[in-house]
């Protein structure tokens, strides 16, 4: 398993990660165009201490993560989807988290926050089961990019 940043040439293969994902493991109706942030990559999360990353296994594309740079010293955690091939034993969710919070660590953020929908029922046991404590919305930062379908908060103090 290796875990990277985005590169050039990279579109396509977060797409191909992260809509089957959301359409045909959860349902949701949503095209990579109502996904803004999809398009421009960099401009969206490879700024102050946000990047994108992506887990590849044998050459391809099984998982994703994102930290988007929300001032005050603050990160979300956006866009962590991981394929059936790169789970459980595979460990791509553990090495996307990982190399996350060490490059906030190392970018002097002190707190992660994200948003994620009540159907997501082992994502909330693995980052709860990784440090994440459950923060009602009324306790989001100002600047937190909210998705029309987050329904459950998360926080990580650093």
């Amino acid at each position: 398993m290796i875990v990277r940043a985005y590169r050039p040439g990279d579109a396509q293969a977060v797409i191909d990660v992260i809509l089957p994902i959301q359409r045909e493991e959860f349902g949701f109706s949503i095209t990579a165009e109502d996904q803004p942030d999809l398009a421009d990559i960099p401009g969206w999360y490879q700024t102050g201490a946000g990047q994108f990353w992506l887990a590849e296994q044998d050459g391809r594309a099984v998982g994703t993560i994102a930290l988007k740079d929300i001032g005050g010293d603050a990160v979300a955690l956006r866009k962590m989807f991981v394929r059936p091939e790169g789970r459980g034993a595979a460990g791509a969710a553990a090495a996307l988290l990982a190399t996350a919070l060490e490059h906030a660590r190392t970018h002097g953020v002190g707190e992660v926050w994200l948003g994620t929908t009540e159907r997501f029922q082992a994502a909330h046991r693995f980052y709860e089961k990784n440090g994440f404590t459950q923060v009602a919305a009324d306790d989001l930062p100002a600047a937190f990019p909210r998705m029309a379908v987050d329904t459950r908060f998360y926080r990580l103090a650093l």
